[in-house]
């Protein structure tokens, strides 16, 4: 008989065996992520370094079994094999920012065409490849992999234009078909290039956005990792620079729409504005009334003055004016103080601090000594004294791009004011920028103790779970110069989108920056108008007939609607909803307009004879009883009536929409609007027989003593397949 000895020795292998068959059973894949590559070569080989990390936490020689991979190109960590207990012990050595587990996701782009319901595998046309686009910008930087033209063939027979080559823009691609660029007069700083090449990043990034090809595995240095796109890829693109680092000129701006429309561009795609209150003073103005004559649609931003009301620029009738908007992409910095206390702000921050470091308020580090020390509390230039803040994380009490706290020697810098937080930007050195509250907290922390210290960790992206949200940057409505025709007239997404960069920029734009990168983060209206322009594109690659009116009242009425409640500002800031490119390729019913409509406004807005007859070029043209429109006659895609407080108001539309959806169709209109506002549609039904046939109605809009700032309601049209959405607005002027 076997010793119980013998019996208790074999159960106790079977225990092991078993617990250790249940500790590998147990063992999950898991990312560990720890920020940039190492800049010098005490690493030779991140593996080896990854291996060893792992011996640390399992405790043997086979733990390299358990290593799967290694970053080791772009950023550094590695994946592996884990316990629970592994996981916590490697999260808590130095420098290691997170471990997460390697979840099963969805294959991403970088996020914006897919959020607004636009990926890659849609439907395209056959022709994508003929539609060019003119991008009027900072330049391009060729090398980009975005611009690569890899399977594209020569250029549509219709182009015309040129590229202008020198030393370092040698020449253009089947991609880049066209680049020119203009300085009238100004003078060039000595890091620009006097040829189409961007020195500033946001051409280069405008352009990728709009018809850059597919990159896989594009990031800003890890963050936002995805495959990069633009709208329409397999559309070529033609480059006009105008801006410089002293600015964009009315002149070169002019002599670059001058070129493109003659050139042949479908679509010209531009991010300047500037106010002006009459329609033919204004260079952008100027230029997409004449691309609109020559059937071209031009796509603008309404700027970044917001969110105060009536701050819109590019207010033009002819022109698609777009707001910005955000995705559910958010990035969150986080500080960590010495009392172990965690708190949260925005910023994309992209460096790894190693360790804990001093932190001091701005106002305590006065340059006494001939500086601007009485702005010392906002981190103003030269208020700052070094001695106090050399090797210290700064407290600032105003937002600003962190030059004086890198000339004094700061190693990191928390900004805090009342300012919306709903974007992020990036800073040349670790930064986080806090709302208030956060920031007197850590204020009080400071003043809690003689040694603070606090560490800035590296952003991490979150789900932003208000979006879509019309961002705080965004201008607002309404309209200064025709106050009935509502503005802006979409949204797209504006906010943080990774696309294309200059390598001769850096990651902040700023000169004191090192970094520099081949894809970037950035947000602005900027950003959400070549969302725009690629869709315009791709409904221009279905319909190449389509006049621009025709593109943009595709695009606006098959627009999503917005939520009011958390976009107090209603179409003042989103207008009439967020861009849908799929829908907009077949939208039912365009409100189509020509040169002839929008010179009958202007007779109207009170414009004489003479000055219409030089800018369209025609002496026959003169206002009459016949041609004297008015702007509720436009054949605009939305409605709007201003009235003064208490004030009762009736306004009659006159509007004509094409069929270009199902042939033999009926289409019932559907109205809804607030208390305040009577709406009357004449016909109500409206039946067509053909593709092409156009139908005209009436809607007759009544406000009561409107009391209140802003109401809105829509008309739609719909025959059961399509919906086609226009926004009713009324408000006080």
């Amino acid at each position: 008989m076997a010793s119980p000895f013998l019996w208790l020795g074999f159960i106790i292998c079977i225990l092991q065996f078993i617990s250790c068959q249940a500790s590998l059973d147990d063992r999950k894949t898991y990312i560990v992520y720890m920020g940039e590559l190492p800049k010098d070569d005490m690493i030779s080989s991140p593996s080896l370094l990854h291996t060893s990390m792992l011996q640390e936490v399992i405790h043997s020689s086979s733990s390299s079994e358990y290593l799967l991979h290694s970053y080791k190109n772009s950023f550094n960590g590695f994946v592996a094999k884990l316990t629970g207990e592994e996981v916590e012990k490697l999260s808590n050595m130095e420098g290691v920012v997170s471990v997460f587990p390697n979840e099963k996701m969805q294959l991403y782009t970088t996020k914006s065409w897919d959020f607004i319901g636009f990926p890659q595998e849609v439907e395209r046309s056959t022709t994508e490849s003929d539609i060019i686009v003119g991008v009027i910008d900072s330049g391009i930087w060729p090398e980009s992999a975005s611009f690569s033209d890899k399977g594209f063939g020569q250029p549509p027979q219709k182009w015309k234009g040129t590229c202008q080559t020198s030393s370092n823009f040698t020449s253009c691609n089947n991609k880049i078909i066209g680049a020119r660029y203009y300085h009238t007069g100004a003078k060039l700083d000595i890091n620009e290039f006097d040829s189409p090449r961007d020195s500033d990043g946001h051409g280069t990034h405008t352009a990728s956005i709009i018809a850059g090809g597919l990159v896989s595995g594009a990031s800003l240095l890890g963050l936002a990792s995805g495959t990069a796109r633009g709208g329409v890829p397999a559309a070529r693109i033609a480059v006009y620079k105008v801006c410089w680092s002293k600015g964009c000129y009315g002149a070169d701006i002019l002599a670059a729409f001058d070129d493109a429309i003659a050139h042949g561009v479908d679509i010209i795609s531009v991010s300047l504005g500037g106010y002006s209150p009459y329609y033919f003073e204004n260079p952008i103005s100027i230029g997409t009334f004449h691309a609109m004559k020559k059937g071209i649609l031009t796509s603008t931003a309404v700027g970044n003055y917001g969110h105060d009301r009536a701050t819109i620029t590019n207010l033009w009738p002819w022109s698609l004016s777009v707001a910005a908007r955000t995705t559910d992409r958010k990035f969150v910095t986080k500080v960590k103080l010495g009392n172990n206390q965690v708190y949260e702000g925005v910023s994309i921050n992209t460096f790894k601090m190693n360790a804990m470091y001093p932190i001091i308020h701005a106002r305590d580090a006065q340059n006494t000594t001939g500086g601007a020390s009485q702005y010392a509390s906002l981190c103003d230039e030269n208020s700052l004294n070094k001695s106090l803040i050399n090797g210290k994380i700064v407290l600032c009490d105003a937002l600003n791009w962190g030059k004086e706290a890198t000339a004094a020697g700061a190693v990191g810098m928390i900004m805090q004011d009342r300012a919306p937080k709903d974007f992020s930007l990036s800073f040349s050195l670790p930064a986080s920028y806090m709302d208030w509250s956060n920031g007197t907290e850590i204020d009080q922390y400071l003043n809690s103790t003689s040694k603070p210290t606090a560490e800035i960790q590296r952003s991490v992206e979150v789900k932003d779970e208000l979006a879509p949200l019309i961002v705080s940057f965004s201008s607002r409505g309404p309209n200064l110069i025709t106050r009935d025709i509502l503005k802006p007239d979409l949204s797209a997404p504006g906010v943080n989108i990774l696309a294309a960069w200059s390598e001769a920029s850096t990651v902040s734009e700023k000169k004191w920056d090192t970094r520099v990168v081949p894809y970037n983060i950035m947000s602005g209206t900027s950003m959400a108008r070549p969302h725009a322009s690629g869709a315009a594109a791709y409904v221009k690659s279905f319909h190449p007939a389509w006049s621009p009116s025709a593109i943009k009242s595709a695009l606006m009425t098959t627009a999503s609607p917005m939520k009011g409640e958390i976009n107090t500002d209603l179409e003042f800031a989103y207008g009439s909803g967020q861009l849908d490119p799929v829908k907009a390729a077949n939208p039912g019913l365009v409100y189509d307009a020509n040169e002839t409509d929008y010179i009958n406004f202007l007779c109207g807005e009170g414009y004489s004879n003479k000055k219409l007859q030089l800018i369209t070029g025609d002496a026959n043209n003169s206002c009459s009883a016949d041609t004297n429109g008015t702007v509720w006659a436009l054949n605009y895609p939305s409605f709007a009536v201003s009235t003064k407080y208490k004030v009762s108001v009736t306004r009659n539309f006159t509007r004509t929409v094409t069929n270009v959806g199902t042939p033999a169709s009926t289409y019932k209109a559907n109205v809804t609007v607030p208390a305040g506002i009577s709406v009357e549609v004449k016909p109500s039904v409206l039946s067509f027989k053909s593709l092409g046939q156009k139908k005209t109605f009436s809607v007759i809009v009544m406000l009561s003593a409107l009391d209140t700032e802003i109401i809105s309601g829509s008309l739609v049209w719909s025959d059961g397949v399509y919906q086609v959405r226009s926004p009713i607005v009324a408000y006080l002027y």
